[in-house]
Formats: structure tokens, C-alpha cells, sequence
């Protein structure tokens, strides 16, 4: 292991914004923080966004200098990436930005019904021979349903062609609902969100002329009868 990794380890425990999943026994035990993010860490109302694979926390961190009325939680597994955004946030003085190291496997230990608004997912692995394992799949996204308030938002950013396909077929075979379909993001829109923020991966991709893509997605929750 790099000596920069090392020291980036030990420096994660000491920032306020990062919880790591070794410190906590989420799955024996309830996290101290589930179902109680506005009022014990950012101590206030303001709905909450997830970065799910948020990797350096690129789009953690923007959106939280553009969103001061919104709390925004980047969820790595990879202490030298999230290390990145932690470090950024604190620089910054961005009190509503936090991030979490773990697994997105065990993302559901960490929140409460109806505690996340929407859920960005950006540039993620497509998982070419294993479907299940995309976090966008049905199997994450009832996951996420644990704790997205009703008809919550998904965002999807990729370059990869299979997800972004695999993706519109999804849709349709779960009755999600699409809100927004851009297949090319650098020819087919201004949006300040989707072109001025770029992760580490997106500058990569953009150097070899791939295409950019975005989905906006609702996930409708079943309605319950009393």
C-alpha cells in the first residue's frame, strides 16, 4: 500500500463529515445517524441528496456550493477516493455537504423511510457480465426505495452505451417513469448541471470522444391502502 494512501487513511479518521462503515456495526446495530441526518449532523430541514459511487465526490461537493439550501451525503467504498471530497468540503466550509465510506451494498443501513429526495449516480461501473450488480439495477433501486420519499428522483450520468440502454429497457419492464433523455449531453443541452460539473472519469471520457448520457428518472412507491 502507497505511503499516500496510508496517509490518507489516517486522515479520514479525523474528518467530521465522513463516516466509515468499520466504525459502525450496521448490521447488528442501528446507525446513529438513520432517520436523523437533518437533525443531528446538518441541523436543519433542508431535504437531502445522495451520491451513490461518488468516488473523489466531485458532484458531492458542486452541488453543494450551488444548492446551500439542499444537504448533500457522497457514499464510496475507496478511502483514498472519498478522501478527496472530504478534504474538499472541509476547505470549503461546506456544512452541508457529508459522505460515508462503505459499501453501496449496505446503503440501506444508513437511512430511514423517506429520508433522501434523490439520488445521483454518476459514471458508474456497468457491470458488462453481471446486471444485478449495477446501481441502477432493480435489485439496487429496491434498495434505494427504503428510503426515497415517494416518486423520489434518480440521475443517471454515463458513458457507457450498455447502461445507458440497459437503462430505457429497465424502465419499461418496471414502470419507472423517464423525465428527461439526453443521449448527448455536450450537443443537446445547456444545462449548467449536467455540463460544468465533471468528475475525474467524465474529463476521461471526454478526451477520447466518448458519448455522454443522462437520465432523470422517477421511482413511483406503491400506494398503501388503509
Amino acid at each position: 500500500m502507497g505511503k499516500n494512501k496510508l496517509q490518507r487513511f489516517a486522515e479520514n479518521e479525523t474528518f467530521e463529515n465522513l463516516y466509515q462503515h468499520s466504525n459502525y456495526d450496521i448490521r447488528n446495530s442501528i446507525f446513529p445517524l438513520k432517520g436523523k441526518w437533518q437533525k443531528q449532523h446538518f441541523h436543519n430541514q433542508n431535504p437531502i441528496i445522495l451520491e451513490v459511487g461518488c468516488g473523489r465526490g466531485e458532484y458531492t461537493v458542486a452541488l453543494a456550493q450551488r444548492f446551500p439550501d439542499c444537504n448533500f451525503i457522497g457514499i464510496d467504498r475507496k478511502g483514498a477516493r472519498i478522501w478527496r471530497g472530504c478534504k474538499d468540503a472541509l476547505t470549503q466550509q461546506l456544512h452541508n455537504a457529508a459522505f460515508i465510506r462503505t459499501k453501496i451494498e449496505d446503503i440501506e443501513f444508513f437511512f430511514d423511510t423517506d429520508e433522501i429526495s434523490e439520488i445521483w449516480i454518476t459514471f458508474p461501473d456497468p457491470q458488462p457480465r453481471k446486471s444485478r450488480r449495477r446501481l441502477i439495477s432493480p435489485n439496487f433501486v429496491e434498495k434505494y426505495k427504503k428510503f426515497l420519499k415517494p416518486d423520489g428522483i434518480i440521475h443517471l450520468k454515463t458513458d457507457s452505451r450498455l447502461l445507458y440502454e440497459y437503462t430505457l429497457e429497465t424502465v419499461q419492464t418496471e414502470n419507472w417513469i423517464v423525465l428527461e433523455n439526453i443521449e448527448d449531453v455536450y450537443n443537446q443541452t445547456e444545462n449548467p448541471l449536467l455540463k460544468d460539473i465533471q468528475t475525474f472519469y467524465e474529463k476521461k471520457w471526454l478526451a477520447e470522444a466518448s458519448l455522454i448520457s443522462y437520465l432523470k428518472i422517477r421511482i413511483p412507491q406503491p400506494s398503501i391502502l388503509l
